[in-house]
């Protein structure tokens, strides 16, 4: 019976893999850590994708380390490989047949690392730090996007040091997503941009931001036939927007919900608010998880406009989130993001990734 199967005890309280029960501030849910974290706040994390066997898990960090560990069955992980950027890593993403891994860096520089030989070239050039960067496949091309400060999009082949496409966009790049044949990305500035990917990239249409604080994350949503139909977008004021790109009553079907705040609605007490550091769906449910300055994640349902789930505090943000392929592991890491300045930052401060069993919890309220 595999630790990630569907009806283990795995993460959910009571003795944690690792023996106490007190209750353990960097670590409140008891959930299975990962060995060798990055020794600096960890930007982002992919798992990899359905076509490889097994269950790897990427972390980049502002170590300037791009690290790779294998998440076997029982839970445990073992770390494989790691490379390095002359700068932080803040992004990454796989190839959909999991033979490479690409990495987007504060060093201007985006890097393809097969993992088979364990080497790394550089693919991308940018005049700016390079903020996201996703794998496209399309029927007819396949190719890699990175968005940047410089306020370009750019799409590289792998083989020539020129882009086969670059794309101005108004302001710099702040976050993104691919789900082919749609791309997103939100801006400095509050912009919000839809590009379609089909034959080759083109913009599709300028949204007016649902949000009215800076973008920090977004992530696309499918619809019941696996075609991307909207996404989710969070802010740095807790709050996230579920925007369809063609709803039948808009005004109806987006919507905004609060989140990633404390002190509840008392009115007395100003409420403190935190930022929306990730978003990433459910591959099977739909469902979302969401992850916050805060130090919690919380699981929500759009459909039925419900929360699923709010974890204990950490005793840090919590800076990235994902999804193993089949969504029975959620992976979050907890580091400090720098959301309250200097005088928070703590060196002495370990930064953790965890893993928790997420085949129950992420289930929809009403199954339809």
């Amino acid at each position: 019976m595999s630790l990630f199967g569907t009806n283990t005890g795995f993460g959910s309280g009571g003795t944690g893999v690792f023996g106490s029960t007190t209750t353990d501030s960097h670590n409140p849910m008891k959930d299975v850590e990962v060995t060798s974290p990055p020794d600096d706040s960890i930007s982002c994390l992919a798992f990899s994708p359905p076509t490889m066997p097994g269950n790897f898990l990427i972390g980049g960090s502002w170590a300037n380390d791009v690290r790779c560990w294998e998440v076997q069955d029982n839970g445990q992980t073992v770390p494989k490989a790691q490379q390095m950027h002359t700068g932080p890593v803040l992004d990454v993403c796989w190839s959909d047949d999991g033979s490479k891994v690409f990495t987007a860096s504060c060093d201007k520089t985006a890097k393809m690392w097969d993992l088979n030989s364990n080497q790394t070239i550089q693919i991308a050039q940018h005049e700016g730090p390079i903020r996201t960067i996703h794998w496209i496949k399309a029927p007819n091309y396949s190719c890699v996007m990175t968005g940047s400060w410089d306020k370009t999009l750019k799409f590289w082949d792998t083989r020539s040091p020129n882009p086969m496409m670059s794309l101005q966009m108004p302001e710099r790049c702040y976050c993104a997503d691919v789900v082919y044949p749609m791309a997103v990305v939100a801006t400095a500035e509050r912009g919000l941009i839809v590009y379609q990917l089909e034959n080759q990239p083109s913009e599709f249409r300028r949204i007016e931001s649902p949000l009215k604080h800076q973008h920090r994350c977004v992530a696309i949503f499918k619809d019941k036939q696996s075609k991307p139909t909207g996404f989710a977008l969070g802010s740095i004021e807790g709050r996230v927007a579920i925007h369809y790109i063609n709803p039948p009553n808009p005004a109806k079907d987006n919507f905004t919900f609060k989140c990633h705040r404390s002190n509840g609605t008392n009115t007395a007490t100003p409420q403190d608010i935190y930022a929306v550091n990730a978003i990433s769906f459910h591959p099977v449910h739909g469902t979302l998880a969401t992850v916050g300055s805060d130090g919690r994640f919380s699981f929500w349902d759009k459909d039925a406009r419900t929360k699923l789930k709010t974890s204990e505090q950490l005793d840090q943000p919590i800076t990235a989130c994902c999804f193993n392929n089949n969504g029975n592991i959620f992976a979050y890491a907890s580091s400090y993001d720098w959301s309250k300045g200097h005088e928070y930052y703590n060196p002495q401060k370990k930064n953790y990734i965890f893993l928790r069993n997420a085949a129950e919890e992420l289930k929809p309220r009403n199954k339809k």
